[in-house]
């Protein structure tokens, strides 16, 4: 899962409702006994919060405090997370994998999106009365599905 808490997300409590529905899905995945990644983009250099370990309820107190502000590095977050699921198929090959994508679509024009080679969902998260829309293509570059939180 990579979230973007960049700066922009704090317009219209994007960010705000977007943890409403991370607590939903942190829950699920407790009572399930999933493993899961989190990985937020935001400042210089995306950041791992955790890595493939059980959900805990520690998620919870970390949703909590998360706070936006920064930069974009969605591009960098989409590599290392590339990488990171390329890691864990080889290693656990029985698994499966889904991947998430919380962002309001907000980066700047660059490199060529990776390929995750990974069922996904991106959560749009953009909000205001002026709209981008860029996250329909940032699903539509992933090869993952998208929603808008709104629905």
């Amino acid at each position: 899962m990579v979230i973007d808490a960049s700066a922009s997300t704090r317009r219209h409590q994007a960010l705000s409702d977007a943890k409403g529905l991370l607590a939903q899905l942190f829950e699920d995945a407790y009572r399930q006994r999933a493993r899961i990644a989190v990985m937020t983009a935001s400042g210089s250099s995306p950041q791992w919060h955790v890595s493939g370990t059980k959900a805990s309820k520690a998620l919870d107190n970390w949703l909590i405090n998360l706070g936006a502000g920064g930069g974009t590095p969605l591009l960098e977050a989409l590599q290392e997370a590339g990488r990171w699921l390329g890691v864990r198929r080889k290693q656990f090959p029985q698994e499966l994998q889904r991947f998430l994508l919380v962002t309001d679509g907000r980066l700047k024009e660059g490199p060529e999106l990776p390929r995750l080679d990974c069922t996904g969902l991106l959560i749009d998260i953009e909000r205001g009365p002026i709209r981008l829309g860029r996250s329909v293509q940032i699903a539509a570059d992933l090869q993952i599905d998208y929603r808008h939180i709104d629905t």
